[in-house]
């Protein structure tokens, strides 16, 4: 499942103009697409309505311009396909991170505890640098307790 989205089959509200000119039709106005998704930080679900401008000129078939044939669209016989030209305007307006809220905490990189529920949550850490240090003192303090309890025994 991708982070965010339209589901396949949604309905659209349209609120489109479409104009003859010259080269084709020029269609305008506004869409609004139910997004649904999930929070990139936390995973918590999102829905919302995103309205988006549109504005794209379908070629007339026989018409000639300056732009690689693949980049545009055309009139096919008589017919307008928006759903391409609809997707591309939605999708482009969605965030590439989603989030449920700007100040989002997210999980823990460690264990995925919800930052949200448990603000104080966190782990020991420890610098491998310094690990065979915190060793040696370990092993500093064993010798010590035990050269004390040697010494009680002797005296």
């Amino acid at each position: 499942m991708a982070l965010i989205g339209v589901d396949e089959g949604s309905e659209l509200a349209l609120d489109l103009r479409l104009e003859a000119v010259h080269e084709g039709i020029l269609v305008s106005g506004t869409v609004v697409a139910p997004i649904r998704g999930e929070c990139g930080r936390c995973l918590k679900p999102l829905a919302y309505d995103q309205e988006v401008d549109v504005q794209e000129l379908f070629y007339y078939e026989d018409a000639e311009s300056f732009e690689e044939e693949e980049e545009q669209r055309r009139i096919e016989q008589d017919s307008i396909d928006l759903e391409p030209a609809l997707r591309d305007a939605v999708v482009t307006t969605l965030p590439f991170q989603p989030v449920c809220r700007e100040d989002c905490k997210g999980l823990c990189s460690e264990c995925g505890a919800s930052l949200e529920e448990d603000p104080e949550h966190h782990h020991e850490v420890v610098d491998p640098r310094w690990a065979a240090l915190a060793g040696l003192a370990g092993m500093t303090a064993e010798a010590a307790t035990s050269t004390e309890s040697d010494e009680r025994e002797e005296s």
